[in-house]
């Protein structure tokens, strides 16, 4: 997979000697979960018959975060992490667009003649019906369906998509986050949801208790579940972001008010392993299940007793 940042990266040749060499998708896909999912498996199978690259177009920052900062939302996703689901489901190209005041100025028309045709040479482009681009959202489905009969390529609107209760969202799996329910948020993104970040140094008085614990220290725009104590895993990642070693973990989020602590963190307790050294290192953050609220406890022995219980919750709900 190749990820090209801004239009001017974009290889000429994607990988075809026909001028309409690619099937495109656009959108911000932060998270990539089961309703960007059923849009790429489409990609995916017209690239694929059509025998040319699978291409997705996404956002770098969020459109939000120039068009509306106060209304930015909690990311699911790095944009590195986007582009690797986005291989993952098939897509061959990821052209990542710095979105500028300047870029949210222009027309739907100058988006589709700069970009997905004298770019991409798109031969077809596949996007949710609920698709809108351009200044100040002009462009939708309807539009861009009239622009491709003008400039020569098709274009699929595909259907929203749910489970019969609430259709697949990127807001949907920050909601069931804000509400812990890390199950629910699973079920939408066809995995747990991971949070990824830099192992620092803490207060170390896990280990004074018997328990060490990773400190993971997360960008502040990432989306974190609410506070309380998952089971769940936590991998190493290398350079790239990809996973390496994984190890089943208990982990609290939130203010550890027992030690009158203020500040609230992701602590990691990987079951079983007292010789791991994880300071300083990039790690990613699975939640797989809540087990229960933030508590104050009255003694140290107390907080012992409830970790005990929870690693053992841990054990039973998570397997590597």
């Amino acid at each position: 997979m190749t990820m090209w940042r801004g239009l001017d990266a974009v290889v000429a040749d994607v990988g075809s000697t026909q001028r309409r060499r690619s099937v495109v998708t656009v959108g911000v896909f932060d998270g990539v979960h089961r309703g960007h999912q059923v849009i790429v498996s489409q990609v995916v199978r017209r690239a694929r018959a059509l025998q040319v690259p699978a291409v997705a177009i996404t956002f770098d920052p969020h459109p939000l975060a120039v068009l509306r900062p106060d209304a930015q939302p909690a990311l699911l996703t790095s944009i590195d992490r986007r582009a690797e689901l986005l291989q993952e489901v098939g897509i061959d190209h990821v052209v990542v667009l710095p979105f500028t005041d300047e870029l949210s100025r222009w027309s739907p028309e100058q988006f589709v003649g700069e970009i997905i045709v004298n770019g991409l040479h798109a031969s077809e482009v596949v996007v949710g019906s609920d698709f809108r681009f351009g200044h100040q959202a002009a462009g939708d489905v309807a539009l861009l369906t009239e622009l491709g009969e003008s400039l020569g390529f098709g274009v699929e609107g595909v259907g929203l998509v749910g489970d019969g209760r609430q259709r697949w969202s990127s807001t949907a799996v920050r909601k069931a986050l804000v509400e812990g329910d890390v199950a629910a948020a699973a079920a939408i993104l066809s995995r747990p949801h991971r949070l990824d970040g830099l192992v620092v140094t803490g207060d170390q008085r896990g280990g004074d208790l018997g328990f060490h614990t990773a400190n993971v220290q997360a960008p502040a725009i990432m989306a974190t579940p609410s506070d309380g104590v998952y089971a769940g895993r936590l991998s190493a990642l290398d350079d790239e972001g990809a996973t390496g070693t994984s190890y089943v973990a208990a982990i609290s989020v939130g203010v550890n008010t027992t030690f009158s602590g203020t500040q609230r963190r992701i602590e990691a307790h990987c079951l079983d392993q007292t010789e791991l050294d994880l300071y300083g290192k990039s790690v990613g953050v699975e939640f797989v299940e809540r087990l229960r609220d933030m508590a104050t406890f009255d003694s140290a022995d107390e907080l012992i007793a409830q970790v005990g219980k929870d690693i053992e919750q841990t054990r039973a709900a998570v397997t590597i």
